[in-house]
């Protein structure tokens, strides 16, 4: 019989929560005994080769290539599961979806103490994707099966997460997994 297959990726983040994957540290090794993966960091592997069960997506989504991704990714996943704060709220990118983008862009290429005046200039290349006027948390983009909290979740949430949905059993979330000091 073969093994369920687990996806990850990651959109507008920061890489933390494919570290917390990590940080299941020994369990890691565990977990190969349990699934394969296939496109993911983890195993280097770029693009999918099959549909997978389990998708693990974390960050939010801030420019079209993101959109793109994610829909992508999601269309190659049974179960998807937006980890960290970034997939389910938008994260650290989010912080501008208060300030128009036009605002945004002209402080960080034009006015930034940076940025010389003679390079002074809002890049507009067309092989760039195109900036969203807000960040996205995936569930606004995508059907999202379930939600991972924390920035970045606990390696003992995700650990937990993903033997609960291949075991087939209820996840059990205790509060010191979800406690953040």
């Amino acid at each position: 019989m073969s093994k369920p297959v687990i996806a990850t990726a990651s959109l507008a983040g920061c890489f933390g929560c494919h570290m917390s994957i990590l940080d299941i540290d020994e369990r890691i090794l565990d977990l190969i005994e349990l699934v394969e993966f296939d496109k993911s960091p983890i195993d280097d592997i770029k693009n999918f080769s099959r549909p997978v069960d389990i998708g693990l997506i974390e960050g939010g989504c801030c420019n079209s290539e993101n959109v793109e991704v994610l829909r992508a990714f999601r269309k190659n996943c049974r179960i998807l599961i937006s980890v960290g704060e970034c997939a389910i709220m938008g994260g650290l990118p989010a912080m501008r979806n208060t300030i128009p983008l036009r605002e945004c862009l002209e402080e960080a290429y034009l006015h930034s103490p940076t940025v010389a005046p003679e390079d002074a200039v809002i890049p507009h290349d067309e092989e760039l994707p195109l900036i969203l006027n807000r960040a996205y948390p995936c569930h606004e983009i995508v059907k999202v099966d379930y939600f991972l909290p924390g920035c970045p979740p606990n390696a003992d949430l995700i650990w937990e997460a993903l033997t609960a949905l291949l075991q087939g059993r209820p996840l059990k979330i205790d509060y010191p997994i979800l406690k953040y000091d």
